[in-house]
C-alpha cells in the first residue's frame, strides 16, 4: 500500500514538473535551507537561553523577539521540504537516515509545543527573569540535540 502511493506520486503530475523545472526545484530547495537556516537560528539561542547562556537576558524578551522566525522557518521548511520529497519519493523513503531526520524534526516539534506548555514556561512569560528550572534546562538541551541532528542527517541525505 505505501509502495503505491509512493510510486503514484512519484508518476504524479506536480513531481514530473518539479523535476523537469529548470527554476523552481532549486528555489525550493533554496527555500527550504533558508527554513532551516530561520528556525536553526532562531531556535539556537532559545536552547542556549534555557542552558543556562546569557542570563542577564530576560528569556522573555529573547523569546518574543525570536519565536515568530522559528515558527516561520519551521512551516517554511516542512513545506518545502515536502516538495523535495516528492520529487524522490522512493528514494528518500527507502534511505532510514530519512525516517530518522523525520523523527528528529518530529520530535524537536512536539518539544517546543510540550515546552510552551509547561508552567515554568508559563512563568516565564508572565516576565519571571529567574534561572530556568531543571525540566527547562533539559528541554533545551534535548531541542538542540534534536534541531542539529535532523540539520546534519538532511545534509548527508545528499550523500548516503
Amino acid at each position: 500500500m505505501v509502495a503505491e502511493l509512493l510510486a503514484a506520486l512519484d508518476g504524479s503530475a506536480l513531481a514530473n514538473w518539479l523535476r523537469a523545472s529548470f527554476w523552481v526545484y532549486p528555489f525550493i530547495n533554496t527555500a527550504h535551507v533558508l527554513g532551516i537556516a530561520l528556525l536553526v537560528g532562531a531556535i539556537g539561542p532559545v536552547d542556549a537561553r534555557l542552558l543556562g547562556a546569557w542570563p542577564e537576558i530576560p528569556l522573555q524578551n529573547l523569546t518574543h523577539s525570536v519565536l515568530p522566525f522559528a515558527m516561520a522557518g519551521c512551516m517554511l521548511a516542512i513545506l518545502s521540504g515536502s516538495l523535495l520529497f516528492v520529487v524522490q519519493p522512493l528514494d528518500y523513503a527507502g534511505k532510514p537516515i530519512f525516517w530518522v531526520k523525520l523523527g528528529l524534526v518530529t520530535a524537536g516539534v512536539a518539544n517546543a509545543l510540550l515546552l510552551r506548555r509547561t508552567a515554568g514556561w508559563q512563568l516565564i512569560d508572565l516576565g519571571h527573569n529567574h534561572p530556568p528550572a531543571p525540566r527547562l534546562r533539559w528541554a533545551g538541551g534535548l531541542s538542540l540535540g534534536f534541531w542539529l541532528g535532523a540539520l546534519v542527517l538532511g545534509r548527508l541525505l545528499a550523500y548516503v
